[in-house]
């Protein structure tokens, strides 16, 4: 039988249970808002208060840049900055309790760190004892930059393993170039500071770069991250450049040309390969060239590309754009004569030479392109007036920049034709008075290769975005400027120049019928003048004439062992003959239509 007393003691134990549970409940509920409902909000008031939280920096890889191929011209990795924090060290190292010690004495441990990232015990006990008498509360030391993936593993052992929780490892991109100056002032390069310098690096920064994710979390006694309390923002990988560039056929031209510039004692070269059908750039091979690897190798005039960023009078490779512009006109054709001496003097006051002495000549127009004869160019150009022919100019893209709007790139300068004195009427007939870049002379012998249509310059085939997603550029404009007729008329023409002119014999290239024009260019002084016996020497060729595939433009800066444009021949025998067995271009099967007569 129960008694009242026995009844009341249950009542009383009932009542004190349940203000346990009650309580319980609270602390339960409570615990779970803290470590499930809001424990994104803590963590993240964790960390931004005091000395609870960590902040990490998850690195983003840049993206790569590749050739038409795929072969990789630039690359990210990962390498690691090694830091200690000496308070944490000291606390440890003054620590009673044996269980909350690291496995590894300091002594121990600095010298198995000194051993992975190559330094000795010394250095490493010594920087964090100079970094405490400094600041005893300091909570960091530079240790040593740029480990690799191995190093920054057999840290991490340490520090898991041994409970080195004062080691950290601080992820970083890094740049590099596999194929070293393989089309180094196309690729550009990194500075120090990791901003985009030059070249395609620059120009595509927007795809190439990366976004940096974090991770945060709570640390507790002695620095160790308390399980589930990260959060973590993941990095984005910057996407895939993928270029027009052949790195094959620009490493051959690259080592070709640096040997020819050197042969021929000129202070740089470039040779440039353009496909005629649909303006994409092959090669952009350059001596000196930047190594992106070693940019301090060469002097910072070469960071850039001289292709895009170096402008001067195109001289005689120019006379073809101008024989286009008077043909396309209907005012001469390339039988047409006119009486030329080797110096003129013109009604106006103009005095013209020819750069070779030689009697009165009768002229035809093919004949003057051939001989490359100055006096003449003078008395075909000026069958237009000169508002077409700077019209003209204008088209084949004189004083424009290309459409690759390459980083640092020149427009080149040609002025108003209202402006034009006597002599510039005149020697702007055989390409003085205005300038252009390399890239400029093979876009317009593009559009003469092209049956008239030029077709914009390209270097970026696409860009691949770290999701797969595949953006190519907008398709390349075009625009006729010649008629197809009077563009097959000039590459005939330019085809009886590599026949018949000088040079014939240096710049055959055996199974196929080219067309070609040199240029020998004045360079400025500076002071509204000319420089006395330097020139700058360019060379540009079509094959195969009958069918054209390639533009190839040679150019040499002031050699010195032959001074005129003879000095690119070799050169470009050389470049034409390389590109034509890359590509595999069936050799010529048709004959070469009757030579055109030099004199009337």
């Amino acid at each position: 039988m129960t008694t009242r007393a026995t009844r009341a003691q249950r009542r009383r134990t009932a009542a004190a249970l349940a203000v346990i549970l009650a309580v319980l409940s609270v602390f339960v509920f409570r615990l779970v808002d803290i470590q499930v409902v809001h424990a994104d909000d803590h963590v993240a008031e964790g960390v931004n208060t005091g000395n609870l939280g960590s902040t990490q920096i998850i690195a983003g890889a840049r993206g790569d840049i590749t050739d038409s191929a795929g072969t990789v011209l630039a690359s990210s990795v990962l390498v690691y900055d090694s830091q200690l924090d000496p308070k944490l060290i000291r606390e440890f190292e003054e620590q009673t309790d044996e269980k909350k010690k690291p496995a590894l004495s300091w002594d121990e441990a600095s010298e198995r760190i000194a051993d992975i990232v190559g330094l000795t015990g010394d250095d490493v006990r010594s920087a964090v004892a100079d970094r405490l008498a400094q600041d005893p509360d300091s909570r960091y030391v530079k240790l040593v930059n740029g480990l690799s993936t191995e190093q920054y593993l057999q840290l991490r052992e340490l520090k898991t393993d041994d409970g080195l929780a004062y080691i950290a490892m601080i992820p970083r991109s890094v740049r590099v170039y596999p194929n070293g100056a393989v089309a180094g002032s196309a690729l550009g390069f990194l500075d120090g500071s990791g901003k985009a310098r030059y070249g395609v690096e620059r120009m595509e920064n927007a795809c190439l770069s990366a976004e940096n994710g974090e991770m945060t979390y709570l640390r507790g006694l002695g620095g160790v991250k308390i399980p589930g309390s990260e959060q973590i923002t993941p990095a984005t990988d910057g996407g895939t450049v993928q270029l027009t560039i052949n790195s094959d056929l620009n490493w051959y031209l690259q080592q070709m040309i640096a040997e020819e510039a050197k042969k021929q004692g000129a202070q740089a070269g470039s040779v440039t390969v353009v496909d005629v059908k649909t303006g994409k750039i092959r090669a952009m091979a350059e001596y000196p060239t930047v190594d992106p690897n070693d940019v301090d190798s060469v002097d910072d005039d070469y960071w850039r590309s001289q292709i895009f960023s170096y402008w001067f009078e195109p001289g005689s490779t120019f006379k073809p754009i101008t024989a286009a512009s008077v043909i396309n006109e209907g005012a001469a054709t390339p039988l047409t004569s006119v009486t030329a001496p080797d110096h003129k003097k013109f009604a106006n006051g103009a005095v013209v030479n020819d750069p070779f002495n030689h009697p009165t000549y009768q002229y035809t127009f093919a004949g003057a392109l051939i001989d490359s004869s100055n006096v003449s160019l003078s008395q075909f150009g000026t069958m237009i007036s000169p508002d077409k022919r700077y019209d003209y100019l204008k088209k084949f893209g004189v004083a424009k920049k290309t459409a690759v709007d390459f980083p640092e790139e020149l427009a080149g300068l040609i002025h108003d034709p209202k402006t034009w004195d006597y002599q510039t009427l005149y020697t702007t007939t055989f390409g003085q008075a205005f300038t252009v870049t390399p890239a400029q002379i093979a876009g317009a012998y593009q559009a003469l290769a092209n049956g008239g249509e030029k077709v914009d310059l390209s270097l970026i085939e696409s860009c691949t975005t770290a999701d797969g997603t595949v953006i190519e550029p907008d398709a390349p404009k075009s625009e006729r400027v010649v008629s197809e007729e009077t563009a097959k008329t000039v590459q005939r023409m330019l085809e009886n120049v590599a026949v018949q002119g000088g040079l014939a014999k240096t710049i055959e290239v055996p199974g196929y019928r080219i067309g070609i024009k040199t240029g020998t260019a004045q360079k400025s002084n500076g002071k509204g003048g000319y420089k006395s016996g330097v020139y700058f020497t360019n060379m540009a060729g079509i094959a195969p004439i009958e069918d054209p595939q390639f533009v190839v433009l040679v150019t040499l800066d002031e050699p010195t062992k032959i001074r005129n444009s003879g000095a690119t021949a070799v050169a470009f025998q050389k470049a034409m003959t390389q590109v034509l067995k890359t590509y595999r271009v069936a050799p010529s099967s048709q004959p070469m239509d009757e030579l055109l007569p030099k004199f009337d």
